[in-house]
């Protein structure tokens, strides 16, 4: 019985993806808005009720993943004594540090160029990011109330989409998968830093940094002075 539930399990998968298959490889030939559903179905062998079975509207066969990061399940499972920046730092620092097979890498961008190509899908993107920053919000609130878990989840979300933003940028720019993850990795601590301590202590730490890579003898006594520094704020420790 479990071999049957088993196969069964892998045939739909592999329907699937290869529905997600063809629809990536028309979406990439002739955009998003000019291939409809009906198109799909027939290219993939199937009914469109089975295409729907799997994909319940046609933006979501393009918009695979896009929100896909739970941001509100790694704050609730953070073990004890992390806060919740903290747990989100690792999550992204880890990915960071992560290599994508390149064949997965050359899907992800092509996704990328069919929604930057389409207002109808990066109007649905931004409804999915909406909806995970909602998520985020409302596991803060018990800890911060409405309005400030409103607020820190807007900064999150606005700078983690950034982050992608800039990475995908490079990649299609050209960068290398290696190039452009050293990037990302250096971009995620700047991101969480200047999350964790404010803008103020970012805009000393960047002057300092940049004086010391210039001629200038000494820093500025007045910006880069260890008396100036901010203590940071506490960040969902429990």
């Amino acid at each position: 019985m479990n071999r049957v539930a088993g196969l069964r399990e892998r045939k739909k998968e592999q329907t699937r993806q290869r529905i997600a298959a063809v629809a990536s490889r028309m979406f990439a030939e002739r955009g998003f808005d000019a291939v409809t559903v009906n198109e799909i179905a027939e290219a993939a062998e199937v009914a469109k009720a089975t295409l729907f079975d799997y994909f319940p509207t046609k933006e979501s066969l393009a918009l695979q993943g896009v929100g896909g990061d739970d941001l509100a399940g790694i704050v609730a499972r953070r073990p004890a004594g992390q806060t919740f920046l903290e747990a989100l730092r690792a999550h992204y620092r880890a990915f960071a540090a992560g290599q994508m097979p390149e064949a997965d890498l050359d899907k992800l961008l092509t996704r990328v160029r069919v929604i930057q190509d389409s207002p109808a899908l990066q109007n649905a993107a931004s409804s999915l990011l909406y909806q995970q920053r909602q998520a985020l919000a409302q596991i803060l609130t018990d800890e911060y109330g409405p309005t400030a878990a409103a607020l820190m989840a807007a900064q999150i979300a606005a700078s983690l989409l950034t982050l992608q933003e800039t990475h995908f940028k490079r990649l299609l720019d050209g960068a290398s998968a290696q190039e452009a993850g050293r990037v990302l990795a250096q971009d995620v601590e700047l991101s969480f830093d200047l999350l964790e301590h404010g803008l103020n202590h970012a805009e000393r730490a960047l002057t300092c940094a940049h004086e010391a890579s210039t001629t200038t003898p000494e820093p500025s006594p007045t910006i880069c002075s260890p008396e100036r520094s901010s203590t940071p704020s506490k960040s969902g420790t429990r």
